[in-house]
């Protein structure tokens, strides 16, 4: 498979407060003792909400059931500071996996289908929005489902080309195909995946070497602004088009469950991205918010102060 997309060029204005608009799944993890709201796109949500807070505007889409775990999911967004006013209510359930635990605390879930997110369809409400949009994230589980696949791909074909575009794959056997991780990497700027997914990835593309060499060569092919690698206990790698790089450790912290973690990182490097900030600078506050995020229970924890967009802002001053 061989293709390239040219850079989309910066943004020139932002929105006042910017607009980051998550896209996709919305769930509840069903942990042995207790339920906890989740999916990648919402946990994303909640975290871009929490970090930001006044200094930006989070977005969910995506859809919910006509039930009370809808009902919940709604609330727990709109608590955290997300607006859910493009999130659709259909009559199919709400999403729910059944998550467990490893000795280390790290997860695996096993997903119901079909569900609410699944039949995820276009309306006006999206129509309105593509058009603020200054930053999308969107993954590939959320596309498992051919509706709902065809409403993200239309969103992010209807976006202008200032937005920013970040793909973070997630890889949940059985509910990905190629065809969508690549058609997926086609319409990105920024790809987020993990050290198990590169190499998985990099293959759909016919691409070899070491990790670093496959990372790199992802980024070329693609076209892509950047590429963000998490690495767990080994930490994780940023690389831009520009040729900047950075790597950083993983941070030091007593693990409670790594459930969210990536997709708060995820969501610092949005914020970072959205408002032009240092890449190696953004690299480290990310890593902290996840880390925050590790070892703590759940994956929508609240942030500190001292963890927010406007602290770290202040620290570059």
């Amino acid at each position: 498979i061989s293709f390239a997309r040219g850079h989309s060029s910066p943004m020139s204005s932002l929105s006042s407060p910017p607009i980051s608009v998550a896209l996709g799944e919305i769930l509840w993890d069903r942990f042995p003792d207790e339920d906890r709201f989740g999916g990648a796109p919402a946990n994303f949500a909640c975290s871009v909400a929490g970090l930001g807070r006044a200094q930006v505007r989070s977005v969910m889409v995506g859809a919910v059931g006509n039930d009370p775990l809808g009902e919940a999911a709604l609330r727990e967004l709109a608590s955290r500071g997300v607006d859910i006013s493009a999130i659709e209510r259909r009559d199919e359930p709400t999403g729910e996996v059944r998550v467990t635990l490893d000795a280390a605390g790290v997860a695996s879930y096993r997903f119901a289908e079909p569900v609410a997110w699944d039949r995820l369809t276009w309306t006006p409400s999206l129509e309105s929005l593509v058009a603020q949009a200054d930053l999308v994230a969107f993954g590939t589980l959320g596309q498992r489902d051919p509706v709902a696949r065809r409403t993200i791909l239309r969103f992010l074909d209807a976006l202008p080309s200032r937005t920013i575009r970040l793909l973070d794959i997630n890889l949940r056997p059985p509910h990905w195909k190629p065809e969508t991780v690549v058609e997926s990497a086609r319409r990105a700027d920024w790809i987020k995946l993990n050290d198990l997914e590169l190499p998985v990835v990099a293959d759909l593309f016919g691409i070899g070497g070491s990790e670093s060499e496959s990372a790199e060569s992802l980024l070329r092919r693609l076209g892509l602004r950047g590429l963000a690698l998490t690495r767990g206990e080994r930490g994780s790698l940023l690389i831009a088009a520009d040729g900047s790089r950075s790597e950083w450790p993983a941070e030091a912290v007593s693990i409670v469950d790594t459930v969210g973690a990536g997709d708060a990182f995820t969501a610092a490097l949005a914020l970072g991205l959205v408002h032009s900030l240092p890449l190696d600078a953004v690299h480290r506050w990310a890593s902290r918010v996840a880390s925050h995020v590790c070892g703590v229970a759940g994956a929508n924890p609240p942030f500190p102060a001292s963890l927010s967009l406007a602290s770290f802002r202040e620290s570059l001053a």
